[in-house]
């Protein structure tokens, strides 16, 4: 019986060597996977969270199983923790994690990787996707609450993606990190205007595109904070109160299984009985499709709500893993 079987291990600098912060890379990968859950081509057990002695709703190690079919099939996991004190305790990027990826014909491993880049820019590149379809087309400012890497991930993405963005407007608790994300992002972007507010209420009331990139466990954010036709990507989750979820023109999630559990808002809305399946307008890959439409009308406030996928990962990480092995990067382990 054969036993030289070999993985490759990428770190995280391998990925960017191969494109891993690039945009383009993620939103074409996570689109492929969307497009897959739409038409049900995949397997993605519900996810277990590791939590231990009842901490921080940010403390956790997540297990992410999923397979992906389609031409490219393949199997695969993310296992990432995270704790949210890990920046100002521990000098810690808040999350770290790693993907594997297995040949679904052998079931064997065929790589290994860091997984929080993948993790952060996929998750980006749901906000890019949710914009292209829900947001109001040629809009040209954004707020974003939280101004940690994922915030960089998220907007980076977003300017990136759509030129016609002037303005930024950037909130976090503490002050000297949104003033290092708008400098970052103006001599990154220098058409860019980069604001920092002295609120969140005041980030969030100039976006005609919102993101949430904060730990929060309590929501901030009412509803008469939204301009007409913005679409808010809440991708912190716990930020929008309950009302916004029920005065929204329409709420769109990754997974309706996903979303509705943790005792996240939509979940306690689903126990309060005040929502349900039904009132959901669609999850994300139905409109990527075309079984469900997008915006409709310039002045229809939508919530993108997207708890985070393993086929989004898993699909992100297949890429890496072909552009590694294209550019002979990484490096071979033996599994014995």
């Amino acid at each position: 019986m054969k036993r030289d079987h070999s993985i490759l291990y990428l770190s995280r600098e391998d990925i960017v060597k191969i494109g891993g912060e690039s945009s383009d890379l993620y939103v074409q990968a996570v689109s492929r996977s969307l497009e897959l859950h739409a038409r049900k081509d995949f397997v993605q057990p519900l996810k277990p969270y590791l939590r231990v002695n009842n901490s921080h709703i940010a403390d956790r190690i997540i297990a992410m199983p999923a397979y992906i079919g389609g031409e490219k099939p393949v199997s695969g996991l993310k296992w990432i923790g995270s704790k949210h004190d890990n920046p100002r305790v521990r000098g810690k990027e808040r999350a770290s994690g790693l993907i594997i990826l297995n040949d679904p014909e052998s079931n064997y491993p065929i790589a290994v990787m860091e997984a929080s880049l993948i993790s952060g820019m996929r998750t980006a590149a749901v906000t890019v996707i949710g914009a292209r379809y829900l947001a109001r087309q040629g809009f040209r400012s954004v707020a974003c609450v939280g101004c940690g890497l994922i915030a960089h991930m998220q907007l980076r993405s977003l300017l990136e993606q759509f030129p016609d963005i002037a303005t930024v407007h950037l909130f976090d608790l503490h002050q000297d990190a949104a003033i290092r994300l708008a400098d970052e992002l103006q001599e990154r972007f220098p058409r860019v205007k980069a604001v920092v507010a002295d609120s969140a209420k005041d980030a969030i009331r100039e976006g005609e595109v919102i993101v949430t990139c904060t730990v929060t466990d309590t929501p901030y954010i009412p509803y008469e904070w939204l301009q007409k036709g913005a679409f808010v990507s809440n991708i912190s989750i716990m930020d929008l109160h309950k009302e916004v979820f029920l005065k929204a023109d329409k709420v769109v999630v990754d997974d309706w299984d996903q979303a509705n559990r943790e005792k996240k808002i939509i979940n306690q809305l689903v126990l309060e009985g005040r929502f349900s399946r039904e009132q959901l307008h669609a999850e994300l890959g139905e409109i990527l499709i075309g079984v469900k439409p997008g915006r409709e009308t310039d002045d229809e406030i939508i919530v993108l709500n997207p708890m985070g996928m393993a086929v989004e990962d898993i699909t992100s990480a297949q890429e890496v893993y072909q552009r590694a092995l294209n550019a002979n990067v990484g490096t071979w382990l033996s599994l014995y």
